[in-house]
């Protein structure tokens, strides 16, 4: 029985025969999916597929979404998010999300960083000065813009920008991240930069990415979960899933002939 638990404990958010609907429209279809804590997960599957509503389950953004109805069990820390009582906004700090175009405040760099610690009521002003210091210094920026601090975020290159909002994100020292195609909108240097910080984070975060790019998806991820239409196709070890997938419709994804 102890072992038992153990075994639960390594996994950091698991999904049981999930089922979502928009009104009559079935978007996922009986998802089952355990991931394991400071992982690295790749959702990877053609427009429309369903991995960003996978995706946006973990923190309840659907709910924002007229006639989304939810069946079957999501777990995050083996606490059903749907089932039990949870304080939505505790979620999304413990969930962060990273959204696929940059959406900096029209604010400063540091009050953008210090957004969420305010918003929870933190004004502890040498509090915040080493959150946000911490922040930068986790999103691999602070050496690009420690003196320019009290400039507009707006005046970031993209690649900065994203970065700037991951360390956002990181200030309310949430233990997953989503990022819904981070790099996505990024010239191949900032993707580089984005992709080396997924590396770095998985350290500390569980982290699942949604991705349109096969190599990327080779790059930073563990594990690959591979959905169409609705249906999740395929889950495994990375490497396996690119180099010896067990489904034709996985291979003939990967290798470019559908999607």
């Amino acid at each position: 029985m102890a072992e038992e638990k153990e075994i639960k404990k390594t996994f950091k958010i698991q999904t049981k025969d999930l089922h979502l609907h928009y009104g009559d429209f079935h978007a996922l279809k009986g998802i089952n999916i355990a991931i394991k804590t400071n992982t690295v997960t790749a959702l990877i599957g053609p427009s429309g597929c369903g991995k960003s509503t996978y995706l946006r389950v973990f923190n309840r953004m659907n709910d924002l979404i007229t006639g989304v109805k939810i069946e079957g069990s999501v777990l995050v820390d083996d606490v059903d998010i749907y089932k039990d009582k949870i304080a939505i906004d505790n979620l999304r700090k413990n969930v962060g999300m990273v959204f696929q175009k940059p959406n900096p405040f029209p604010k400063s760099i540091y009050e953008n960083v210090a957004y969420g610690l305010r918003v929870n009521g933190i004004n502890d002003k040498n509090f915040i000065d080493e959150r946000v210091e911490r922040s930068l210094k986790q999103a691999a920026l602070w050496d690009e813009v420690q003196d320019k601090l009290k400039k507009s975020a707006m005046a970031l290159s993209g690649g900065q920008q994203q970065r700037l909002c991951i360390a956002r994100t990181l200030a309310v020292e949430p233990t997953v991240i989503l990022m819904d195609e981070p790099a996505s909108a990024l010239d191949p240097i900032s993707t580089a930069k984005i992709e080396e910080l997924i590396h770095e984070l998985k350290q500390k975060y569980t982290i699942i990415i949604v991705t349109h790019n096969m190599q990327q998806a080779g790059r930073v991820s563990d594990r690959t979960a591979f959905f169409y239409l609705g249906e999740l196709i395929e889950y495994g070890n990375t490497k396996e899933i690119f180099t010896h997938p067990k489904n034709p419709r996985t291979q003939n994804y990967i290798t470019g002939r559908f999607g």
